[in-house]
């Protein structure tokens, strides 16, 4: 009998270096525990309730998700658990169980799911389910009023509504060690800065994070926010101010880096960042929303792939 011997040859790169989405989803989550905890000890068992809860039912959104499409079981790599996590460090620890269980819908069905699953998401799905819910229950997200309830030992203001009402004399009382130490109120794993500045360090000096877009996105902010503050000092506040306040940190090393929606060459990497940070800058300070750092992300979500054509020329190739 005739036996043909079946030749498969793959495309290029041949050479695998070892590593895997489970390790890189774990080594985010470890990483992000460094702001979580602090912030699940100032805000309580609410904290943890909402982190857990969105956790969980991120993964079980997914693997019902792989049930009803007859896909592979995939919560092992741990994507699901990172974007539950990603979406339960924006939200304020109040946050009802039912908003936290459809954010989290929206985040892995919707955001991620629905485009085919792990690397065909073209936007960031925790800030696009954290958008939604914004738009849609906009009260849920008026962190002055949700934890009103809260005794804090500073002021409890959220200090970007200050800004954008009373403009920069307003923040005066808001030292910017308070805040890097994330004495001011906000989302559970988004206010300690020095917590999420030492996770995106430890993510950036083991190669699951580049340094380049979170750099120019900080960039981006500390420069618009200086020119906007040079231009009218009692208006705007300044760069330092921007640069510890609201989602900026949880922005620049968390969200804005990641791999599906954002790009992969060094040129379109910085240009990605400084436009996302000058854009959050120009919402703070004349958009009609308190915080711009999520409608930056998913605007330069949007330009990615135009950004990440810009790339040398091929060697060898003529002028």
């Amino acid at each position: 009998m005739h036996s043909t011997l079946k030749l498969t040859v793959s495309h290029a790169p041949f050479w695998h270096n070892g590593s895997s989405i489970s390790t890189k989803s774990r080594n985010i989550l470890l990483a992000s525990l460094v702001a979580v905890i602090p912030g699940c000890y100032q805000y309580g068992m609410a904290a943890v309730g909402v982190v857990t809860l969105s956790i969980a039912s991120a993964i079980l959104w997914e693997l019902l998700i792989n049930f009803i499409s007859r896909r592979p079981i995939s919560v092992g790599d741990g994507n699901a658990a990172l974007i539950g996590m990603m979406f339960a460090m924006m939200l304020p620890a109040t946050m009802p169980w039912w908003a936290v269980i459809t954010g989290t819908f929206f985040a892995v069905v919707i955001g991620k799911e629905i485009f085919g699953g792990i690397g065909a998401n073209p936007f960031n799905p925790a800030v696009l389910a954290m958008t939604i819910l914004m738009l849609s229950w906009a009260d849920l997200f008026d962190f002055n009023a949700a934890l009103l309830n809260y005794q804090f030992d500073f002021k409890a203001v959220y200090p970007l509504v200050l800004s954008k009402t009373f403009g920069a004399s307003a923040v005066d009382p808001f030292a910017l060690m308070d805040l890097l130490f994330g004495k001011q109120i906000g989302g559970i794993g988004s206010t300690f800065g020095i917590g999420l500045i030492a996770g995106g360090v430890y993510l950036i000096l083991r190669g699951f994070v580049r340094w380049e877009i979170s750099f120019s996105f900080l960039v981006g902010i500390f420069v618009s926010a200086l020119c906007f503050n040079i231009l009218n000092p009692e208006a705007y506040a300044g760069p330092g101010f921007h640069l510890l306040t609201g989602y900026t940190l949880i922005g620049a090393f968390f969200l804005a880096t990641e791999d599906s929606s954002s790009p992969v060459n060094f040129i379109p990497m910085l240009i990605y960042g400084l436009l996302g940070g000058a854009l959050t800058v120009l919402i703070r300070n004349i958009g009609t929303h308190i915080d711009g750092v999520l409608y930056a992300i998913l605007i330069i979500n949007l330009v990615n792939p135009i950004v990440d054509k810009i790339r040398p020329k091929a060697l060898g190739k003529g002028v």
